[in-house]
């Protein structure tokens, strides 16, 4: 496979094989798993770490920059660029290089008599983290941060890998580094993430795990190949204690290291991402006519015990329950859903009476399915899998019907996310234009459930100046505000808008003036956690009764004049319920009880989540 790099790679082999046993085994490792990887070439690719260079350096948000390097390069795509595979490039000198350096930290550094060599072949060896471009990293890496440890090396815990870990993570939390999803995607950037410091979980994980492997601390990735609670895969890191205890990080939210199973995202399933091919997978897979692409080369392995403790569960979804009967050792799927699609995450092969999974985490939704070459073709109608006891239940839409009213399409799965901010925030009056004297006319105490909550005020006294002020942490996250002298108003109070300047980003899209715009999809998000406010300057004291609130959100609320359909699955399809188009805030539609649902806006938006419907509510998963 190698070509005309053949003799480049016996060199190498040659090199250590007479003078150092471990370092062959080493190189072994490394040249016996390169086939499998390789990386990307082309003037394209200049366009994409445009992405990340460009929003490195730049006030503006993550939205401006793709906007504007769309607009002055076009859309990028992979198909764009030619990879080149690593066994026929790699030489002699660049994998010597790594090699000494990796040896280098694992055997000077004092934790590394912790790190076993299976480990460190794994964790700490490997030359590149997935298919970014080739580079010796290594040398500056270790210069730069290696002397942070000078201190620690001599103390007692100096053995201590987590705490050599953690000396690391404070430096790199230290930086500015700036999450983004709304990249195209694209091939790793490599180490350049460390000067860029943007990028999306993956680029985040691979900036920790190319300092750590530097420094001869066993690190890596774990991951969900699709999330339970959400239409997203997601990437974290990892280390190994002297006991290969795993301990977690995402970086750069969390402050510490921390046990695996303390992690407490909605999982489902997690797999370990390794530099080698997971044999024993491949070997068992070896003979089957179909596998899903996720799944055919498997670099990875399960690691969902680790994080599950004593929630790790065990799924059988018996025969009665699936559309057909499977042979006997045929490959079932376990699939999460994104969006309208649905994704595998793990496999079994069917015993003839049940398909069995061991190790899956609760709080899911999920059907089974096989793959073809017509993709994969669903065996069951969805199921429940209950976070707290394990118990199943099987969404089988009913013949009986019943009446729904819908106010979103997608849930706020993040902790602290934009409607939950608006909790602790308060409505305030007063005559002094500084608030100096002030009066609470309203408390905000459960995060809003559609785009416009009505709060009826508790407002005795005139008041010329009112204003919304955001609760600790916010960042007075509001998308509308609108005040009403009774009750039974329908027009809104005029007023001069004021407010505390500054914005995230200092781009002015997220002032304090959007609050007052008439345009839910605008809002204010300001630049420090507390003491954000907007407000009106009424001229004159008005006895306001009523305010009208709207969250900062993702256009994921039901919006007036947005079409939307609502489907149900049953029979291995999305079933349509039809189209409406929204007059309100909310949509009333009828459909059978027990089903899963899906909501589409087919006006604008992203965001769209599976929900099920009961005791008068919308349950998303």
């Amino acid at each position: 496979m190698a070509g005309a790099n053949k003799g480049e790679l016996l060199k190498v082999l040659n090199h250590y094989r007479a003078s150092d046993n471990q370092k062959y085994h080493a190189a072994c490792f490394l040249i016996k798993n390169m086939p499998y990887y390789g990386f990307y070439e082309g003037g394209e690719l200049q366009k994409y770490l445009r992405y990340f260079e460009a929003h490195s350096t730049n006030i503006k948000g993550a939205q401006f920059i793709v906007d504007s390097l769309k607009k002055a390069d076009g859309e990028f795509s992979m198909d764009m660029l030619t990879r080149k595979k690593d066994i026929e490039v790699v030489d002699s000198a660049f994998l010597v290089d790594h090699i000494e350096w990796a040896f280098k930290a694992w055997k000077e550094q004092p934790w590394g008599e912790n790190v076993n060599f299976e480990d460190f072949c794994e964790y700490i060896l490997p030359y590149r983290i997935g298919d970014e471009p080739l580079s010796l990293w290594r040398k500056d890496l270790y210069d730069k941060y290696n002397p942070l440890l000078d201190e620690f090396r001599n103390s007692a815990d100096s053995n201590d890998i987590t705490k050599a870990a953690q000396i690391l993570m404070d430096t790199l939390r230290q930086d500015k580094y700036r999450y983004t999803s709304l990249f195209p995607k694209g091939p790793h950037i490599g180490p350049v993430v460390l000067k860029w410091k943007t990028g999306s979980c993956r680029e985040l994980a691979d900036a920790m795990i190319y300092v750590m492997r530097a420094l001869g601390i066993p690190c890596g990735m774990d991951r969900v190949i699709q999330r339970g609670d959400t239409n997203a895969s997601h990437f974290w890191n990892f280390i190994l204690d002297k006991d290969r205890n795993t301990y977690m990080t995402e970086f750069p939210y969390q402050e510490m290291w921390k046990k695996a199973s303390e992690y407490n995202i909605t999982k489902g399933k997690v797999y370990r991402v390794t530099y080698s091919l997971n044999e024993d997978l491949t070997n068992e897979l070896r003979d089957v006519s179909s596998v899903h692409p996720i799944f055919r080369y498997p670099f990875f392995h399960d690691v969902t015990a680790t994080y599950l403790g004593q929630q790790n569960r065990q799924i059988a979804i018996p025969q009665k329950e699936l559309y057909d009967y499977p042979r006997a050792g045929e490959l079932v799927y376990l699939c999460f859903a994104n969006k309208q699609e649905w994704v595998p995450v793990a496999y079994t092969f069917f015993d003839g009476k049940a398909a069995c999974f061991s190790y899956v985490e609760g709080g899911v939704v999920a059907i089974l399915a096989t793959y073809n070459e017509n993709g994969l073709q669903a065996l069951s109608n969805p199921f429940t899998l209950n976070h707290n006891t394990g118990e199943i239940h099987y969404l089988n839409p009913l013949r009986e019907s019943h009446m729904i009213s819908v106010y979103k399409k997608f849930h706020f799965v993040v902790r602290n996310y934009f409607n939950t901010r608006m909790v602790g925030g308060v409505i305030e009056g007063s005559n002094q234009k500084d608030f100096r004297n002030v009066d609470t006319l309203f408390l905000i105490k459960k995060a809003p459930y559609r785009l416009y909550t009505v709060a009826y005020l508790n407002s005795d006294s005139a008041y010329r100046y009112i204003r919304y002020r955001g609760g600790k942490g916010s960042y007075c996250n509001i998308a509308e505000l609108s005040f009403y002298e009774s009750s039974l108003d329908t027009l809104p109070l005029k007023g001069k808008i004021i407010g505390t300047p500054g914005c995230y980003g200092d781009d002015g899209r997220r002032e304090y003036t959007n609050v007052f715009d008439g345009n839910p999809d605008t809002s204010f998000d300001y630049k420090f956690p507390d003491t954000g406010w907007a407000g009106l300057d009424l001229k004159k004291p008005y006895r306001v009764s009523k305010a009208i609130y709207t969250p900062r959100n993702d256009v994921s609320f039901i919006y007036k004049d947005n079409t939307y359909e609502l489907f149900y699955w049953d029979k291995g399809y999305w079933n349509s319920l039809g189209k409406q188009t929204a007059v309100a805030d909310s949509l009333v539609y009828t459909v059978p009880r027990n089903a899963l649902l899906y909501l589409k806006n087919h006006t604008t938006g992203n965001d769209e989540r599976i929900f099920e419907y009961e005791n008068g509510k919308q349950i998303f998963w």
